[in-house]
């Protein structure tokens, strides 16, 4: 048995040790997969363990989660910080090596991956951020942007519609330096995929634009290197290879079959798998040659990182401004002021979504990083920056990015530029369609990567589109992942600040919901938005009673309250995020809605769910508790009594009690 095949099997097992070990986990794709993944590592698949973060490492994304332990396997036998141990506490409680790979938490890995296609997606992501940096930067003499994003998947993979539309966009979009490992052993965890996927794989990735190869062997690593060096070769497109495996190569009562997909092998197979590959080692032991092959090759990859190293200096002293630049976009920062007087100014009310796209242009004109789009409504998100053009295959010095309706796609996709470094991504689409990019987005909270989410036409305010285009139960479900922000602003301030978060925001991704009829400027709006909820009209006497409400409502309840005899006893109150409010001290939460005040109205367009953590079991929310209809806006607003005339009789009610 040749060194490399040894290597290989040493995957099969270790991978096979560890889930036996955890009783927990899927042996299947490890065992099959491990010359394709073998051969791209140590072949062509350029890191540095000792620089995780280098910005022209090549990118491996393992789509096909499940199969986690072949990138353990890997990342331990190349050098990164993950020990034997670690991989031997696979699946426990606290480890560096969950069931699936996870983001910020395991050294080496470039993404959260498991929900299966979103790899897909995100890869795709990755190559675009490649091709648009490369064509900022790169000159004919001095490429520092020149790498690839690989990426594996399976079946599952594949069946997933995000991968459809992922896909699709990469052949228009020809991301050449974008290869695709199909892992494809045609089990899934009923059985046969000719249960429910029997489509031409090849042809449909022709249709997309793709170069399509072929590798009937899954265990021929000369056949699947030769595939790989031809995807590199291709300047054009895209690249999948479609490589034929068996599902628990190694075990010879499981291989090919649906019972290796996900659960141990058992202790009799494991030891028949030994037999069968000739492992005559321990669990868990690695025999130091193949250390030492490793290291060999990993000495190979140093090579290539030294010398851009040697080329990035030499680029520094020829190009010293595109050098500053590129410093400057690799930091995630900007060199200016953004947020001057000039930022939050602004001449006349108008729809929260206007002055969201006013702010974009503000930030894009000084912060040169920015690189995002709409699926097919940025002239209704104003999502367009001004003084860019249209990102493409002919132009991808573009900014503005064209995802097409694929909003699942577009999420993920926008997480992967965000995760290749360099430039900061957002992505739009009306707050209803949020929905299809959930998966996606709660991802970016998983991850803790500040992706910027711009949700338009965010009430029943949507008005003759009806209530498919209403939406209701969308802002919260955003409220309820861990870690997503939510603001709805009730004015251009407001949305100036929510902007001000998001592009500050380090760890948290930022969803802001935002109207599509004009709103009229606060008074009293401002700062207090970076608190989650402030004051925006106090009680002038004794206060009775305080209402909240958030986005086109807050001026709607200001108005109700000055028309209210009880109007002196009354404060009302902004609450633009229900999550940075609950960061605040018990103190600054006690001044805005103090605990003896009972009588207490939420008003806001959407659902009530979750109100009532704010007005108590007294309280009355406003709100809807149904779908919406189609008609004129405040035709709308008026006949489900979210307006100044059902605000009064709620105040009414409450101070008769």
């Amino acid at each position: 048995m040749n060194i490399e095949q040894k290597i290989i099997n040493s995957i099969r097992v270790v991978s096979a040790d560890a889930i036996q070990k955890a009783n927990s986990g899927h042996p299947g794709l490890p065992m099959g997969a491990a010359p394709m993944a073998y051969t791209l590592w140590s072949r062509h698949l350029n890191v540095n363990p000792d620089d995780v973060n280098w910005i022209n490492r090549d990118r491996f994304v393992l789509s096909a989660g499940h199969g986690s332990m072949l990138l353990y396997s890997l990342l331990h036998l190349y050098g990164f910080k993950v020990s034997m141990e670690d991989i031997k506490n696979f699946r426990q409680l606290n480890s560096n090596t969950p069931g699936h790979p996870e983001y910020g938490m395991t050294d080496g890995v470039e993404t959260s991956t498991g929900p299966l296609g979103q790899g897909v997606g995100m890869a795709v992501g990755l190559a675009m951020a490649e091709k648009h940096l490369a064509a900022k930067f790169n000159k004919e003499d001095a490429k520092i942007v020149d790498h690839y994003t690989y990426v594996l998947c399976g079946d599952g993979d594949l069946m997933e519609g995000i991968s459809s539309e992922a896909s699709s966009l990469a052949g228009t979009l020809g991301l050449s330096k974008l290869i695709m490992l199909y892992d494809s052993n045609s089990i899934t965890i009923e059985g046969s995929t000719d249960l429910a996927f029997t489509e031409d794989v090849a042809k449909r990735y022709e249709a997309y634009g793709w170069q399509v190869l072929k590798v009937e062997d899954g265990n021929d690593i000369l056949a699947i290197d030769n595939a790989i060096k031809e995807a590199k070769a291709e300047q054009k497109k895209p690249t999948i290879i479609i490589i034929t495996t068996k599902i628990g190569y190694g075990s010879p009562n499981k291989v090919g079959k649906a019972s290796a997909h996900g659960a141990p092998l058992g202790e009799d197979e494991i030891e028949k798998m030994r037999e069968f590959l000739q492992w005559d080692y321990k669990p868990f032991e690695i025999p130091e040659e193949i250390y030492d092959e490793t290291k060999r090759q990993l000495d190979k990859k140093l090579e290539i990182y030294n010398n851009y190293q040697t080329d990035l200096k030499a680029y520094k002293e020829k190009y010293p401004k595109d050098f500053k630049d590129f410093e400057i976009a690799i930091s995630g920062k900007s060199d200016e002021d953004i947020f001057d007087d000039e930022y939050f100014s602004f001449e006349k009310d108008m729809a929260s979504r206007a002055a969201s796209g006013i702010l974009l242009n503000r930030i894009a004109n000084k912060l040169p990083t920015m690189f995002g789009g709409s699926a097919d409504l940025a002239p209704s998100n104003k999502t367009f920056m001004e003084n860019s053009d249209s990102f493409s295959n002919e132009n991808p010095l573009g900014k503005n990015i064209h995802f097409g309706v694929r909003e699942h796609g577009m999420a993920a996709i926008a997480n992967g530029i965000l995760l290749h470094g360099g430039l900061r991504s957002y992505c739009a689409t009306f707050l209803v369609f949020s929905d299809y990019m959930k998966g996606a987005m709660r991802l970016s909270a998983l991850m803790e990567i500040p992706q910027i989410y711009i949700l338009t036409h965010d009430s029943i305010g949507v008005g003759e589109d009806g209530p498919t285009h209403q939406p209701i139960d969308q802002l919260a479900m955003l409220r309820s992942i861990p870690n997503m922000k939510v603001f709805r602003p009730a004015d251009f301030t407001e949305t100036a600040y929510a902007w001000k978060y998001a592009m500050e925001s380090e760890k948290s991704p930022v969803s802001i919901a935002l109207t599509r009829q004009n709103l009229e400027a606060l008074e009293n709006s401002g700062e207090g938005v970076m608190n989650g909820a402030y004051i925006v009209s106090e009680a002038k006497n004794e206060l009775k009673m305080i209402l909240i409400a958030t986005g086109s409502e807050v001026a709607t309840a200001i108005n109700a309250k000055e028309k209210s005899e009880f109007k002196d006893n009354i404060r009302v109150v902004s609450m633009p995020s229900m999550e940075l409010f609950e960061e605040q001290t018990d103190e600054y939460k006690e001044k805005i809605l103090p605990k003896n005040i009972e009588k207490r109205i939420s008003v806001e367009a959407l659902s009530t769910f979750g109100w009532g953590n704010y007005t108590g079991i007294k309280g009355i929310n406003i709100g809807m508790n149904s779908f919406g209809k189609s008609a004129p806006a405040n035709q709308v607003f008026e006949d489900f009594k979210i307006n100044e005339e059902g605000i009064l009789q709620a105040i009414k009610e409450l101070f008769k009690s």
